[in-house]
């Protein structure tokens, strides 16, 4: 299966943080959702996809180029839709998008005017006088209007009512019908990747925690709920992270199978959600 990006061994030091032999691939044709809560180097990730810094070791491929001696070529062949405002606030619209389109070769007007239609987004209103969804709305016009071959997402359903969040979940739904396209999405809101996704990677502390395909890690991952009493040190072990509580205890495993037949039917055993899992899993590195 061909990777669209490929990380190998990625490393990026700051003062106070560090990314450690990143490994992960996005997948051609697919979406990948990207987890991890604030501080776990998301954002990192995806300026160095972007060439926005560079690392200072290990291997980075997009489009199977070398990212910083081809990095004008890879950003013509990649959409961009941030959470932030990143437009000029005294332009309008229509000047924005005069800007915007002049950068890209393979700019496509006519389907910049179809999404301004579909958004019913303003021509001549400022963009300061936007709000936040019609911004948002604006920033995914331009991404799929130069013909992007990856479209990287940043936070793009944060603040957003429910009904334009499902709209935007359909958009993409549809973009990747076309198999030479491939989504790259990053968001708190788990519950949207866990109807859109196909491959999940999660980051945590600047190290991946898996890089899988969605359906396989909700198969794997289990919320255990039962007595006090059941538990041992043995079965506690079992555990990515325990929470006791007076009467009993609620806990995240990846090995379902070895748990219920250590413990039978005394227990309530459910999949867990990718909130669940991420909650679970920072939870258990704060305590380790």
């Amino acid at each position: 299966m061909e990777n669209v990006v490929k990380f190998e061994n990625v490393n990026k030091s700051f003062n106070d943080f560090q990314l450690n032999d990143v490994c992960f691939s996005v997948k051609k044709g697919y979406i990948t959702g990207f987890i991890g809560p604030n501080g776990s180097g998301k954002t990192t990730t995806i300026k160095l996809i972007m060439s926005l810094l560079k690392r200072n070791s290990g291997d980075l491929k997009v489009f199977g180029e070398e990212t910083v001696a081809n990095s004008k070529e890879i950003k013509q062949r990649i959409g961009f839709v941030y959470a932030e405002n990143h437009f000029y606030n005294h332009l309008s619209v229509k000047q924005m998008k005069r800007l915007v389109s002049s950068f890209y070769d393979n700019w496509d007007e006519s389907t910049f005017q179809s999404y301004m239609k579909y958004f019913n987004l303003p021509w001549k209103k400022k963009i300061k006088h936007l709000s936040t969804g019609m911004r948002m709305k604006l920033s995914l016009a331009i991404a799929l209007s130069h013909d992007a071959e990856l479209i990287i997402m940043d936070e793009p359903t944060s603040g957003l009512d429910p009904v334009f969040r499902r709209e935007i979940l359909d958009i993409l739904s549809e973009i990747i019908q076309d198999e030479n396209k491939t989504v790259f999405f990053s968001t708190h809101i788990t519950t949207d990747l866990e109807q859109i996704a196909d491959y999940i990677t999660f980051i945590y502390n600047g190290e991946i925690i898996f890089d899988d395909e969605k359906d396989h890690i909700l198969e794997k991952y289990h919320i255990i709920r039962g007595a006090k009493e059941l538990l041992d040190d043995d079965i506690r072990q079992m555990f990515i992270h325990l929470r006791e509580t007076s009467v009993g205890f609620e806990a995240l495993t990846d090995n379902p199978q070895k748990v219920r037949n250590l413990m039978g039917n005394d227990i309530i055993m459910e999949p867990a959600s990718l909130e669940e899992i991420m909650v679970y899993t920072v939870r258990s590195g704060q305590h380790a």
